[in-house]
């Protein structure tokens, strides 16, 4: 029997950990809140990030995340993107020599800029790429907790990373397919969380499924261009990490970033709303990480860019609509000038 570490209790980690054990596997659980590592033992739920949903009852939690790693054959990696950094240094130093990690978390590190690889390789440094993959695609957590069929994407160079996690984790409702491009499935994973708040404003404003599917459609261009300047196989974003996780984050009505666009609509303070709540909208983030990354990099995010101008810099969200529908007209594939 195989044995899960699952470093980090919200809602998509407790899913994991879930789907692992319904597998037969052994599962460790690291949770950061006291209260949550003792409900998950005693009364096998976590009701502050997965309510309704009863977890298998050999899941074993603990706040000791060195205990927790100590003995996993795979590791996975599931903390907020903006506390990956702190959280993998302070397992760094129990993962076993033999492990595979996997990393679960969806964004791009403010202030570094850095995607979660590369945030691993100053934090991890003796993780080789055959013991490093990424695992995204559209995947609600409530769903997979319950068992509905899900597929999903996991990444990694050389491919072997990828393939011991698609061994460990792969069922018939939970299909690992994997891949040879961790950059492209990183940036899909982190930047459809953008675009889902964006069409969440799309649908909260009534603009229709007309103005939704462009919106989605203008948002994988914009994904496609950063992850081409980051050396990611244009290919990816056709894929489950791609256009999968993003057609689901953005239409989903669990997805969380898209009910944070709703709000910004109905002319909700973002930041108060997201304060109020635990669980995170990563695409609040990872909009000013995108954003700078995509001026660093000239790259052309239009919807990033206003996205990020509404929900960081106050920017009238009437204004960012205009601004949008009233940019010049081009052509689709190349970007360029209609008029030219």
């Amino acid at each position: 029997m195989g044995t899960i570490a699952v470093v980090g209790s919200g809602a998509w980690g407790t899913a994991l950990a879930c789907h692992a054990a319904k597998l037969g596997l052994s599962v460790e659980m690291w949770a950061l809140e006291p209260e949550v590592v003792e409900e998950i033992n005693a009364k096998h739920t976590n009701s502050i990030y997965l309510k309704d949903q009863d977890l298998p009852e050999s899941i074993r939690a603990s706040s000791d995340a060195a205990e927790v790693v100590s003995g996993a054959e795979i590791v996975i990696l599931v903390p907020p993107s903006k506390h990956l950094r702190s959280v993998s240094e302070m397992v760094a130093h129990a993962v076993p020599k033999a492990a595979v990690v996997a990393v679960a978390s969806k964004g791009i590190e403010e202030g570094s800029l850095q995607l979660m690889s590369e945030v691993l390789a100053e934090t991890m440094p003796d993780l080789g790429p055959e013991r490093l993959s990424f695992l995204s695609g559209p995947s609600f957590a409530k769903e997979v907790a319950k068992g509905l069929p899900t597929d999903v994407a996991v990444a990694s160079e050389g491919m072997s990373a990828a393939r011991a996690v698609q061994q460990m984790l792969h069922s018939p409702t939970f299909r690992v397919y994997t891949s040879s491009d961790p950059n492209g499935v990183q940036v899909g994973g982190a930047v459809k969380n953008v675009m889902a708040v964006a069409t969440g404003v799309c649908d909260g404003l009534g603009f229709g499924t007309n103005a939704r599917a462009s919106l989605i459609t203008r948002g994988l261009a914009e994904i496609t261009r950063l992850g081409i300047a980051l050396g990611a196989n244009p290919l990816t974003f056709l894929g489950l990490a791609g256009v999968g996780d993003l057609v689901l984050t953005c239409t989903g009505d669990l997805s969380r970033n898209r009910t944070l666009g709703k709000k910004v609509a109905e002319g909700v303070d973002p930041q108060e709303y997201l304060a109020n709540r635990r669980s995170v909208a990563e695409g609040f983030f990872t909009s000013a990480a995108a954003w700078e990354l995509s001026r660093k990099l000239e790259v052309d995010m239009p919807i990033t860019d206003h996205v990020f101008h509404v929900l960081h810099r106050g920017r009238p969200l009437r204004e960012a609509v205009d601004l949008l529908l009233t940019r010049e007209s081009k052509e689709e594939l190349t970007g360029i000038r209609g008029d030219s």
